[in-house]
């Protein structure tokens, strides 16, 4: 019964506000059977009355919804260019929310404190008791161990020591609370199937575009993982095969040497080598080069520097190179992107979808949705709490 009892939790959770009468629609209970199981979720305090909906001829059916502060969940997002935490309820309401620069001062050991630190400010702040946190959902750079809840060995990251993390032991140990782990695009995507649950979508396409590219994929409404886990794999698809690669490793030709923020990065930072002044303003001229980083590329972009613009919707039109690769082979209804590349100007996304449908096999005969992440700078951790309030036990 108990499959049955969170079966019914979770839909009324999905539909919000939802009548018995819709319920038994749904599920295979009596009417007595289904009316005792309501009024054991009441009695536990996991679902609450909603007032009265519309009447289709007789009396007027009670509503059912979740009780959002039943529990209380931590959401964190540990990534390259920032990390942030966000306390959620059980409807994915943000109730405080904090965000950290990765910058070379960011040791795991600075996060880790800071994050602990919080988690107490944040309860204390809203007068929630530790006792009704459900756990720590973590999204984080892989590579990562899920079972063993460490980070491997994220590259890329501006201060050392993030190799063999094992985050979840220490958060655990330092505050008492349950933490799991997961693959950060994959939180993103469960994240943002969250927030498009009205569309009933179930095979949907992530595609993380920032200091590299990561993305997930979902079928039949469940995360796809593979044999490893090494979400910067799409970074490595070859798109020009007589093409520079980014780093001294990977595949020479890769999209991430064209469609990532180090490969922007790169590219100016070369000009300036070159003794070249491509960026607007005084205090910009004499910029060492390896002082160039992301923040400086978007001002440049708010001001509209035509060089910088250029090298950003020529990456777009690479990464929907790129995409339209992945959709040819597999075919989602929904394809979502996120990430500081996308967000980064007006025309990033739009360019990226039109060089994506330029290459799409079947196209407009076959044509997935294409959406900008609803959730944006929420989506990691708002489905890594996701993915303890999936684990939730109602007993």
């Amino acid at each position: 019964m108990s499959s049955v009892k969170r079966a019914v939790y979770d839909r009324i959770a999905v539909q919000k506000d939802i009548s018995k009468a819709e319920l038994l629609e749904r599920f295979k209970l009596t009417g007595s059977s289904l009316t005792r199981l309501l009024e054991e979720l009441i009695r536990e305090g996991w679902i609450i009355e909603a007032g009265l909906g519309q009447s289709t001829g007789g009396r007027k059916p009670i509503l059912y919804r979740i009780n959002p502060l039943r529990r209380v969940i931590f959401g964190l997002e540990i990534s390259r260019l920032y990390s942030s935490l966000g306390l959620y309820d059980l409807n994915m309401n943000p109730l405080a929310f904090s965000r950290w620069t990765m910058d070379e001062t960011m040791t795991p050991e600075h996060l880790l404190e800071r994050i602990a630190a919080r988690i107490g400010s944040m309860l204390l702040e809203q007068g929630i008791d530790k006792s009704r946190v459900e756990g720590i959902g973590i999204g984080a750079v892989g590579p990562l161990d899920r079972q063993k809840g460490i980070l491997i060995n994220p590259q890329h990251f501006p201060a050392e020591g993030w190799q063999n993390l094992p985050v979840c032991g220490w958060l655990e140990q330092r505050t008492g609370i349950k933490a799991v782990l997961e693959n950060g695009a994959n939180t993103a995507l469960i994240g943002e199937h969250w927030a498009l649950r009205d569309e009933r979508i179930q095979d949907m396409l992530y595609v993380h575009a920032g200091t590299g590219l990561r993305s997930a994929m979902m079928s039949s409404g469940q995360i796809v993982h593979g044999a490893v886990d090494r979400e910067g794999s799409i970074g490595q698809m070859v798109i020009q095969t007589d093409g520079h690669r980014l780093h001294d490793s990977g595949n020479y030709g890769a999209l991430e040497a064209y469609a990532s923020v180090q490969a922007l990065e790169k590219q100016v930072r070369a000009q300036r080598r070159l003794g070249l002044n491509r960026l607007d303003g005084p205090e910009k001229k004499e910029m060492p080069a390896d002082k160039i980083n992301f923040d400086t590329l978007t001002e440049a972009l708010r001001q509209g520097n035509r060089f910088v613009e250029e090298l950003f919707l020529q990456s777009a039109v690479y990464l929907g190179i790129g995409l339209a690769n992945l959709i040819n082979i597999l075919h989602p209804e929904a394809v979502i992107l996120g990430g500081p590349l996308i967000h980064a100007h007006p025309g990033y996304y739009d360019k990226v979808i039109s060089a994506a449908k330029d290459k799409i096999y079947y196209y407009p005969e076959y044509q997935p949705l294409f959406v900008n992440e609803m959730l944006q700078e929420n989506a990691v951790s708002t489905g890594a709490a996701l993915l303890v309030f999936k684990q939730m036990s109602l007993e």
